[in-house]
């Protein structure tokens, strides 16, 4: 799993990468006042770039083969 032990480790990597890139990213924008796309990178990314809510917003991962495992378990077992 590369540089990572554990599944958990890697989404939570994978996490602190997008945070970093879109806090930066509306940083970027507001430098180039483009205030309309900030904004509008703001409204989705809200609660990563509040930074009371940055650690209380979840995650939610699933793994595609697993998930498609279980759908067939399920349909056809």
């Amino acid at each position: 799993m590369s540089n990572y032990d554990t599944l958990d480790e890697l989404i939570s990597a994978r996490r602190d990468d997008i945070y970093e890139w879109a806090t930066g990213r509306f940083k970027q924008l507001m430098a180039e006042e483009r205030i309309d796309d900030a904004l509008a990178l703001a409204d989705e990314f809200f609660e990563w770039l509040d930074p009371d809510q940055l650690h209380n917003e979840e995650t939610l991962f699933y793994n595609e083969e697993q998930l498609q495992e279980y759908f067939i378990e399920l349909t056809e077992g």
